[in-house]
């Protein structure tokens, strides 16, 4: 008779701090994209996050290395990744991401029937960008002059709210040319961003194969899971997933478990938890992958803290500090010139060493800032995404 492998909170926090390098950073010969990777990427909308998110796990690294990794050695891609949104990853994992990704269906269309794409112009427009894209570097102007002379008019109308503005209706699926591998983004030109295709490279030939791979890349990071935890990182549908999960479980490819008397899967036979919790103080940035991914939430940021540090219930809307692997408070840094003033509310009142870890924190925030950093201990008067 099998008996069901049981795992706590405290064992499954402390595997994924582990395992992403919060347990103890990275040593030296790591390199960021190994971090990255470890991560399933770094949520990069706000590059500066992105460089503190991975300079928090890496001994030595600086927003300097991850701009070198990014555009000179060319190791990172700047891409869509999860969500829809702009990641950083491994390049040597981008076959993997791109062939996954493409296969995750999409939800109905938020836009009304006389904006939205049809499934055809959406397959003409991801088309189009990777022929404009292909040996370029374009900003985003000159990229809808050549998606609209390729495909009509029609792509380059302007009826899609976006910020108090409208944009050109190709824009609605570049997420989808990211994750299909045409679009990336390259090195700024002047104040503007531009997008180039990212080196050739062959995507996985069957996409079952490669969801396969990547349900147990997530949980060898963010297990134990269950098919909605998945679900709501990737912002896929639900049954979709549970019928993923059940492909797999079927295959014996991945193993239920109970987590917290709840069930749940790991990867199967990656079934061995740290027997104690994990400890220590860490600073995180805004939607920092350890916090959007981390599941269940309310055990994640308990107490205080998911009325904190959580806007309605969604994660990285704040820089977090965790304390023993939960959420137990919230900070803000502010720059000026060469300095920056990193102030922090914990939520939790801190020992003399968790005080000391905490400055540790925040001098290595100004170093991975390339600035000098100073620590308040109060309240963060700024709202999210501030």
């Amino acid at each position: 008779m099998t008996t069901t492998v049981k795992i706590t909170w405290d064992a499954a926090s402390a595997r994924r701090a582990e395992r992403q390098f919060l347990a103890g950073p990275a040593g030296t010969g790591t390199s960021v994209a190994e971090v990255v990777g470890a991560m399933l990427g770094a949520h990069a909308q706000v590059l500066s996050a992105a460089e503190v998110s991975v300079g928090m796990r890496a001994v030595g690294v600086t927003r300097a290395d991850v701009r070198a990794a990014l555009w000179e050695d060319r190791s990172l891609i700047k891409t869509y990744g999860p969500r829809g949104t702009v990641h950083l990853l491994p390049a040597a994992a981008l076959p993997l991401f791109s062939a996954a990704l493409t296969a995750v269906p999409t939800g109905p269309s938020p836009f009304p029937p006389d904006v939205r794409l049809t499934e055809e112009q959406a397959r003409q427009v991801v088309a189009a960008i990777g022929d404009a894209l292909d040996g370029r570097f374009l900003t985003l102007d000159e990229l809808s002059e050549e998606v609209v002379a390729r495909t009509g008019d029609w792509a380059g109308d302007r009826v899609m709210p976006a910020f108090q503005d409208l944009w050109p209706r190709w824009r609605q699926v570049m997420h989808r040319a990211g994750w299909a591998g045409t679009l990336c983004f390259g090195p700024n030109r002047g104040r503007k961003a531009t997008y180039t295709r990212p080196l050739p490279g062959a995507l996985e030939s069957d996409p079952r194969d490669a969801l396969a791979a990547f349900v147990h890349r997530y949980l060898h990071a963010y297990g134990p899971a269950t098919p909605q935890h998945f679900a709501r990182w990737l912002a896929a549908p639900p049954g979709w997933a549970t019928a993923l999960f059940g492909e797999l479980a079927s295959a014996g490819r991945i193993e239920e478990v109970l987590f917290e008397g709840t069930p749940a899967w790991v990867a199967a036979g990656d079934t061995d938890f740290p027997q104690g919790p994990v400890r220590g103080v860490r600073l995180l940035p805004y939607f920092d992958a350890y916090v959007i991914a981390g599941q269940p939430r309310e055990r994640l940021f308990p107490g205080a803290a998911y009325e904190r540090a959580l806007g309605g219930g969604q994660a990285g809307n704040y820089p977090v500090l965790l304390v023993d692997g939960v959420v137990a408070g919230v900070w803000h840094q502010r720059r000026r010139g060469r300095r920056t003033t990193v102030t922090v509310e914990p939520l939790v009142r801190l020992t003399a060493r968790q005080e000391r870890e905490l400055g540790a924190q925040v001098e290595r925030v100004g170093e991975v800032l390339e600035a000098a950093a100073e620590l308040v201990v109060g309240e963060v008067t700024v709202g999210p995404h501030a």
